[in-house]
């Protein structure tokens, strides 16, 4: 069942489309159905939202969106590439150049600067920009000089963010980017995810257990157990200043 309820006419392009997409994981003779089925769209330059419970399967359909896990049947289609019969050199390209991921955690080296952690993603990147660019865009552009340990929770976040964005993702896949973070803190990763949206035009998906965030994206997808529960569209958007949790 196609769990999207807009059309193809009154959206901008879709930049993800997934058919009856399924994954099972063998854990010896017990297997763990984490995805059923799956079929929805994203769409270019959407902000959205993933909410449900723990084991629902939002992290295992993030993986698979962003080419660090695959599905065990269906169909992923990025633009008009079916990932699902891309081999590892392609699938490596593809995580390389078209996706930026935020994670929980922050994932920094701690024995480089704020500067240097995200030029380890532009010296590779086919047309980045420069670190100080990045880390610009995500108001630090006064602590490019400093480690990890020289900066606060909230400010490691926004270099990972930095980091993320400089090879000028086409989509930028988010993991619980503040639930390590406080409440104001939060809401300044959220300003600077909303910012990136905006203005880069990056097709965003946050996963959160915060059903409060859900306000300030285009749409929010429900989960639960491994399946799609519903699809819903914001008539209003919230900037991120106007959440309360």
């Amino acid at each position: 069942m196609n769990q999207d309820p807009q059309s193809y006419s009154v959206n901008p392009p879709v930049i993800f489309h997934l058919r009856q997409l399924a994954k099972t994981y063998t854990m010896g003779e017990v297997e763990v159905q984490a995805l059923r089925s799956i079929d929805l769209n994203l769409y270019e330059g959407e902000f959205v939202v993933l909410l449900g419970p723990s084991g629902s399967g939002k992290s295992t359909l993030l993986n698979i969106l962003g080419g660090l896990d695959a599905p065990s049947s269906g169909h992923v289609y990025f633009r008009n590439y079916n990932l699902t019969v891309a081999d590892d050199r392609t699938l490596t390209r593809f995580r390389r150049e078209s996706v930026g991921f935020v994670f929980q955690f922050y994932n920094l080296i701690p024995s480089l600067t704020a500067r240097e952690n995200v030029a380890l993603v532009t010296d590779i990147a086919s047309h980045p920009m420069h670190p100080q660019e990045a880390l610009g865009l995500v108001n630090l552009s006064n602590r490019l000089d400093h480690f990890p340990a020289q900066l606060s929770g909230g400010e490691q976040q926004r270099v990972a963010i930095a980091r993320a964005i400089a090879k000028r993702p086409q989509v930028l896949l988010c993991d619980e980017p503040t639930g390590a973070l406080d409440f104001q803190t939060g809401k300044l990763v959220l300003e600077i995810l909303e910012r990136v949206n905006r203005e880069l035009g990056t097709t965003t998906a946050v996963i959160t257990h915060n059903a409060s965030i859900a306000a300030m994206s285009d749409r929010v997808i429900h989960m639960h157990s491994g399946e799609i529960a519903s699809v819903r569209r914001n008539p209003v958007k919230l900037s991120p200043a106007e959440l309360e949790w």
